[in-house]
């Protein structure tokens, strides 16, 4: 990929989906600590100094993508509740529903539960006062949408709702480094089953999880 000078701000937002677009593509094949800002620069097809006049760290960018993929997951999430939560079913039913949809959501969102992992170790680290608190306040306006849509479907958690948003992102984002063992850790699980134990499902574990601390948050009736 090939780039002439940005001379328009629509040039200059071409190129930034374009740093965005191929750092996702990275995090496809690796995990967060491997991504460097010269493979990157390397790969989006300019030289580093020239990225950096779009993000000012790899942090920066890397930022950004959790932004965006996170608004694409709430996006996404809106229909799924929708389609699968039965809004005339007991408090219960509605719990466990919300809670499977949630942990299947998700489970296929690999790359956005590894951000969610580095987020406060790493991403928020090596960058300026503006960029982190920028994304912190859209980080605001995510967690007001998610918590909006729980409380469609699950009013009953109230001033809860918020808490448990947050527990979401939290757990969703500790398990890959569970989930997908390095080979030396593999190799060990495959010599000695037992040890296989520490090796979580991520779908599994996290509607497990999610139903306990979803009906833990919900009032007893």
């Amino acid at each position: 990929m090939t780039f002439q000078r940005a001379r328009t701000e629509e040039q200059r937002e071409i190129r930034r989906r374009a740093i965005l677009d191929m750092a996702s593509a990275m995090l496809d094949e690796m995990p967060v600590a491997a991504i460097t800002l010269n493979e990157l620069s390397r790969r989006v097809g300019l030289a580093k100094p020239n990225v950096l006049r779009y993000f000012e760290s790899r942090e920066a960018v890397l930022l950004e993508l959790l932004d965006r993929l996170l608004q694409e997951w709430l996006t996404e999430l809106a229909g799924e509740l929708a389609a699968g939560v039965d809004e005339n079913l007991p408090m219960a039913g509605r719990a466990a529903a919300v809670a499977e949809i949630l942990s299947r959501s998700l489970s296929g969102r690999v790359v956005l539960c590894d951000l969610f992992g580095a987020q406060s170790s790493v991403l928020e680290r090596n960058v300026s006062v503006e960029v982190v608190a920028r994304y912190k306040r859209a980080s605001l306006g995510h967690l007001t949408t998610m918590t909006t849509l729980l409380l469609e479907y699950l009013p009953e958690l109230g001033e809860n709702a918020t808490l448990f948003s947050l527990q979401t992102m939290l757990t969703a984002g500790a398990l890959p480094a569970y989930s997908t063992p390095p080979p030396s850790l593999q190799a060990a699980y495959e010599t000695e089953p037992d040890l296989a134990r520490f090796h979580l499902e991520v779908e599994d574990f996290l509607k497990l999880a999610l139903t306990a601390t979803l009906l833990g948050a919900l009032p007893r009736s």
